[in-house]
């Protein structure tokens, strides 16, 4: 959530950012401040009255103890009649904080001043490319009917047993499954990272900290009994490890990874991009999330986004970098990269990871603050990343590395699924 005070002194420049979105702001924001001027109006009278009050209060102490019953009387009636009109302007800045806060948390977040324009992935700038593009031979299939093949993944019992986007990974697909999750965790203990295990649920307190509500409230599954909703990342629990702290400035920047299964309803997705593994409803991600000081959070934007295309080259898959353009980016990030790998069978990219900055954007919501060195309370920067999301890893490796004989495994993953070959 953009602070307040941001918005009052920078009205124009959050119109301009907030355009390289493609979100025309000039009502909002106008209508923010609009509102602004009316809770400190609507709060100065009710200082105002309250002040009244209190020297009348005096007054008819004084009277009392003097005799005076009737003047003290009078004013006491006074008194009355303040306290109506006090308790009408108090209704009144409860509505008009309300309604601030409902048009507040549906602003998005700033774009950095580094993003391009654009409208759609198209506009996405290239960074980085690595790996060699090899035509898949005239004999390569899609990972859909490899998984069935070699009976690794049962998307039909899936469907049955849930629905479709819920597959079964059984046999040597389950333990790939599984070994790419220890490959993950284990990578990211050596780059520092502190290994959490956090609920599969969060309330809705959570889900609002870190963004997902209002915004995303349709992608959600939502367990109503106990308003509790399903995560659709590991990100909103452990961010939320953090809501309503004050840390150490000395302590940032805070690493941690963790491990979960993932929940996306995906409403309106439909088409080619659904097939397999492309899209799924449940499926499994291991996450890196770091809290930073704000004039370090870019830097570590950097290393976060090398730490993931590490692990991408480690699995021996081609890969590149894109940086979004303000018509891709979420509604909470400030600057965010994409990591695609090439599916080969399937000729395209696939994004397998997001790493983005938030700056202060989620922190302003869980109110997550540090103490600086002079004893100074500042709001952290929150970033997190997938390192990595395994369906479209898994498609990838699928597709890139059958052979004849069977499916190729990557040499740094032998030593998590026992084998070196799907056969």
């Amino acid at each position: 959530m953009l602070s307040l005070n941001f918005i009052r002194e920078n009205t124009l420049e959050v119109i301009d950012r907030l355009a390289i979105k493609n979100f025309n702001a000039t009502e909002t924001i106008g209508r923010i401040v609009d509102l602004d001027n009316q809770r400190r109006e609507t709060q100065k009278k009710l200082d105002d009255i309250q002040a009244q009050s209190n020297i009348l209060a005096k007054e008819i102490g004084v009277l009392f103890q003097s005799g005076k019953v009737a003047e003290a009387n009078q004013l006491k009636a006074k008194t009355g009649d303040l306290k109506v009109l006090g308790k009408e302007y108090d209704i009144a800045l409860e509505s008009i904080k309300k309604e601030l806060d409902e048009i507040l948390v549906r602003v998005p977040n700033l774009p950095h001043s580094s993003v391009p324009p654009g409208k759609t992935p198209e506009d996405n700038l290239i960074v980085m490319h690595e790996g060699e593009i090899i035509p898949a031979a005239d004999t390569a299939v899609p990972h859909w009917d490899l998984t069935t093949k070699y009976d690794i993944i049962d998307f039909i019992t899936g469907n049955k047993i849930t629905g479709a986007g819920f597959p079964v990974y059984k046999g040597k697909g389950a333990r790939l499954q599984r070994a790419l999750i220890n490959f993950f965790l284990e990578e990211a203990l050596k780059a520092g990272y502190q290994e959490v295990q956090p609920p599969y649920m969060v309330n809705a307190e959570s889900a609002y900290a870190t963004g997902q509500l209002p915004d995303k409230d349709a992608q959600m599954y939502h367990v109503g009994l106990d308003d509790l909703y399903l995560i659709p990342t590991a990100e909103v629990p452990v961010t939320n490890i953090y809501r309503d702290c004050i840390l150490k400035g000395s302590d940032l920047p805070l690493k941690n990874v963790a491990y979960s299964a993932c929940f996306r309803r995906e409403a309106g997705s439909y088409g080619k991009d659904v097939r397999g593994l492309n899209r799924l409803h449940q499926f499994d991600k291991v996450e890196i999330v770091q809290i930073a000081h704000p004039e370090n959070s870019y830097g570590i934007l950097e290393e976060m986004k090398d730490y993931v295309t590490g692990l991408l080259r480690k699995l021996e898959l081609p890969f590149r970098v894109l940086k979004l353009c303000g018509g891709d980016m979420s509604f909470t990030s400030a600057l965010t990269y994409d990591m695609e790998v090439w599916s080969s069978a399937q000729a395209r990219w696939l994004e397998v990871s997001s790493v983005s900055n938030f700056e202060t954007f989620q922190s302003n919501r869980l109110k997550l603050r540090f103490k600086d060195d002079t004893g100074k309370i500042q709001t952290a920067h929150t970033l997190n990343g997938s390192a990595l999301a395994l369906p479209r890893i898994v498609a990838a490796l699928l597709e890139n590395n059958q052979t004849p004989e069977g499916i190729r495994i990557p040499k740094v993953l032998v030593q998590y699924t026992g084998f070196e070959m799907i056969d």
